[in-house]
């Protein structure tokens, strides 16, 4: 079985579209990455694509329903 994690990062929801992380952030990632491959946890890093080509969905009041 394969799962996907994804990290949200603080701030994510106010970020213009196209902003990319910090490099000490990107830093921080590639070592929890390879600390995960160490461990033989990590089956792969399948990319995803960027958010500039995605959709921001908000419902009304907040809520869907």
């Amino acid at each position: 079985m394969r799962f996907m994690m994804l990290m949200i990062p603080r701030g994510y929801e106010s970020a213009e579209p196209g902003a990319m992380p910090s490099a000490e952030a990107v830093a921080a990632m590639m070592k929890y990455n390879e600390e995960l491959q160490k461990a033989g946890v990590l089956l792969a890093l399948d990319g995803l694509h960027p958010p500039s080509m995605g959709a921001r969905i908000t419902f009304e009041g907040g809520s869907r329903g």
